[in-house]
């Protein structure tokens, strides 16, 4: 029986190589780039390679002739229906979820997002619909408790791919069929790509202070406009803020980034709101400057809020010499009523030894196992 094996990376290599082990006749390799894993190990090992013109879809041309079965393994492009008609027994694919449940390119991150206790993987018949056609086989896992989506896939998901592949490759050399159960779609869900963005900008500074104003008293219109006309008059910026009527009473906590000359004068002036009836309390501080050898970058995250998100943040930025100057963190209501948004901002001294690209890989692979939004900015600071 010979086969085109279609896909890329690790798995797709992985495949190959356990296809090859186990006597498969690999009649060509399809791969999206000739440097891909994929591919180089074909080239070794002397199997035809063809090269994805267009990486989102598989044409009739890139089947070798005489095809009995078309493997998917950690593809991105959709196999056409023109290649599946080269193929006798049309073609299968791996997908690591208990399909139809996680349908879609991030199967592994959504099942650990929505705190599946049981992940599993199945190989599928290749057909119109994402991930949708008849299911040769499965098998499941347990998911382990705090595992990451790269730890679930790496500890059971691999492995249970290579075995379900090798088992249907060999139920169909031997039988000349492929076994196949409809999905049910009334369990069907899908896993969507999840966004997330990385960005290092330069982001130069004036020297500033730091003014963090507790404001409380009874409610009244024109507490917010009082403060607001204070901070403008001596140039501050109005960062953050939080207002609330509790039992009638106002109560407010508002941080604003004032330049150093005036910063006395504001706190002053905001004091001074103590004779209409106000407390105010003002914490000053300014901004520093990051030691000898060391840099400054701003730090935002945000995504689903899920336990230990500070502490794989802390671990991951101290592995690689990164200290935390400043954190805040708040917890925000999302798209639906269950779903909660954990946003962090800090400040973060960086080794100048660290490049920007370095530290932009090693958080974007922090953030994509958190399915979170990270975005960096880099800053000069001085002594105020």
């Amino acid at each position: 029986m010979k086969c085109t094996l279609v896909g890329s990376r690790y798995f797709g290599s992985a495949v190959l190589d356990a296809l090859v082990k186990d006597g498969v006749a690999i009649a060509r390799v399809v791969a999206p780039a000739a440097d891909d894993r994929l591919a180089l190990g074909a080239q070794q090992a002397g199997i035809p390679v063809h090269v994805l013109a267009n990486p989102k879809i598989v044409p009739g041309e890139a089947i070798a002739d005489g095809t009995d079965l078309i493997i998917a393994a950690h593809t991105h492009a959709r196999v056409s229906n023109e290649a599946l008609a080269r193929s006798r027994l049309g073609g299968i694919g791996y997908h690591p979820s208990l399909l139809p449940r996680h349908r879609g390119i991030a199967a592994v991150e959504w099942t650990i997002m929505e705190g599946d206790p049981i992940a599993g993987g199945s190989v599928y018949h290749l057909a119109d619909g994402w991930d949708a056609g008849a299911v040769a086989v499965q098998d499941w896992c347990f998911v382990a408790k705090g595992e990451t989506a790269r730890e679930l896939w790496e500890r059971a998901l691999a492995p249970m791919g290579l075995d379900l592949l090798k088992r249907v490759v060999r139920h169909a050399r031997e039988h000349g069929a492929l076994p196949a159960h409809r999905q049910d779609e009334r369990f069907a869900t899908r896993a969507p790509m999840i966004r997330r963005t990385v960005t290092l900008t330069d982001e130069r500074r004036a020297p500033s202070a730091s003014l963090v104003v507790t404001v409380i008293g009874a409610d009244r219109p024109g507490i917010v406009r009082l403060m607001s006309e204070r901070a403008r008059g001596f140039g501050a910026n109005w960062t953050a803020s939080r207002m609330a009527n509790l039992a009638g009473q106002f109560a407010g906590i508002v941080h604003l980034d004032v330049p150093p000359e005036n910063a006395e004068a504001l706190a002053n002036a905001l004091s001074a709101l103590e004779s209409s009836g106000l407390r105010v309390v003002i914490a000053r501080s300014d901004v520093v400057a990051a030691p000898e050898g060391r840099r400054i970058v701003k730090l935002e995250l945000a995504g689903p809020d899920r336990p230990g998100i500070v502490r794989d943040l802390s671990a991951s930025l101290a592995d690689r010499g990164v200290s935390i100057e400043e954190l805040h963190t708040e917890v925000v209501d999302g798209a639906t009523a269950a779903e909660h948004v954990f946003k962090v901002r800090a400040m973060l001294f960086v080794p100048n030894a660290l490049s920007n690209d370095d530290l932009e890989r090693g958080l974007d692979a922090l953030a994509s196992e958190m399915k979170m939004d990270l975005a960096l900015g880099e800053r000069n600071a001085h002594h105020a």
